[in-house]
């Protein structure tokens, strides 16, 4: 990546994509932050310059700089990556951890955070703006919809299918062909053995609705 990145949001996903970022050597030009008590915060030479809609910085985007949306709570995310979509006519990049193991045979989107020691097998379909969090084991065949996030350490095997705003807590398995529906979420530490429908809040192990 030629161009330095931009990051919106100074919270630990911010501080998260600040580090993969630098660990692959790309430079962050600075984070951007809604939280005002954060503005000028350090995080070594790197700073919080201001807010996530501050036209002084948005006008960068494009020809000078890439962006990366690390804010977890999924409506945000999907209203800063819309306005960047909107007034800078650009995708958000990548941050992948220099000890993920992403296969060659595996499709990703644009805008994902993968975190470190996740392993994305061959034919995974990892859509756009996602976070998988460290540790976390994406089987082959398995699709991930936009804005999923998937807990440190869970394991989604062969052929699930996430779709699209699903929450995966930390620790939980989700077992081969079945379906989590759209905005569904998954507790921590869950085992999940049948299809979760959409919006619905399941826990334990066997997972059970709440």
């Amino acid at each position: 990546m030629e161009n330095p990145v931009l990051i919106f949001g100074a919270g630990s996903l911010g501080v998260t994509a600040l580090d993969l970022f630098q660990r692959n050597s790309v430079v962050v030009y600075g984070l951007l932050d809604d939280n005002k008590d954060l503005h000028g915060k350090e995080f070594g030479d790197v700073s919080v310059l201001g807010d996530t809609d501050d036209d002084g910085f948005l006008k960068l985007i494009g020809s000078k700089c890439e962006s990366f949306v690390a804010i977890s709570d999924g409506r945000v995310r999907k209203r800063l990556v819309k306005m960047l979509n909107e007034r800078r006519k650009v995708q958000p990049v990548n941050a992948i951890h220099d000890t993920a193991i992403v296969s060659g045979l595996a499709t990703i989107g644009h805008g994902n955070l993968i975190a470190a020691r996740v392993v994305i097998n061959p034919y995974a379909d990892i859509g756009q703006h996602c976070i998988i969090l460290s540790g976390a084991v994406v089987e082959s065949k398995a699709k991930l919809g936009d804005y999923v996030q998937i807990g440190t350490g869970s394991i989604i095997n062969s052929g699930v299918t996430i779709e699209e705003g699903a929450f995966i807590g930390t620790g939980a398995t989700i077992v081969s062909g079945v379906t989590i529906g759209k905005n569904a979420r998954i507790g921590a530490g869950s085992v999940v053995v049948e299809n979760v429908g959409a919006g619905a809040t399941v826990f334990g192990n066997p997972a059970k609705a709440l």
